[in-house]
């Protein structure tokens, strides 16, 4: 008798192990799979469901006196060739140098790569420092080589007055920028005040 007890007991211990990991531990069948296509234009375009988050910020701290925080109202993360890409909407960046002066980035989209920093920003780009401000199209910004290409309907405004150009590149060390057109033979349109 004391055997049957014991059996009965044994018996129930492992039933109720493999309902507990059946209903834990076991990966669903609605889990959906992820794949990204990377499109001519470098962008990503997500072929299945994802999870979305709300007001996400990221805070990176470039050195003791440089920093640069990127937030959105909507974000999306996914993981493509072992990289985290985060998928942003409605997007507010902000660069501090070391004077603490900041560089203000503001776009509709953008993707964010964790791994790097390198981030594209897309769609109604402003960016302001100090009382100067750019607009354009796009903008790839490469924190770890501290560079900001900016293109696609440049249009500068500063207290000097108004460039139209194709392309500007800044370097975020030495603030040097460059001013140019796609085509040589064509002119960066200045307007003065």
């Amino acid at each position: 008798m004391k055997r049957i007890v014991q059996f009965t007991l044994l018996c129930s211990v492992i039933l109720a192990l493999i309902i507990f990991n059946n209903k834990y531990f076991s990966k669903s069948d609605k889990s959906s799979t992820k794949q990204v296509i990377a499109t001519p234009d470098n962008q990503l375009e997500q072929v299945s469901e994802n999870n979305l988050i709300k007001n996400l910020k990221y805070e990176i701290n470039l050195d003791q006196k440089k920093n640069y925080i990127i937030t959105s109202e909507l974000s999306e993360i996914i993981d493509f060739n072992n990289n985290e890409i985060v998928k942003m909407k409605t997007v507010n960046a902000i660069i501090t140098d070391e004077k603490k002066i900041p560089l203000l980035i503001r776009s509709d989209n953008a993707e964010y790569n964790n791994f790097n920093y390198h981030t594209k920003f897309r769609d109604n780009v402003s960016i302001e420092y100090m009382n100067n401000k750019i607009f354009s199209d796009k903008l790839d910004l490469d924190i770890k080589n501290s560079i900001a290409k900016i293109y696609e309907n440049v249009r500068y405004v500063g207290n000097n007055g108004i460039i139209t150009s194709d392309n500007i590149r800044v370097d975020l060390k030495t603030k040097k920028i460059d001013i140019y057109m796609n085509n040589e033979n064509d002119d960066v349109k200045i307007e003065k005040n």
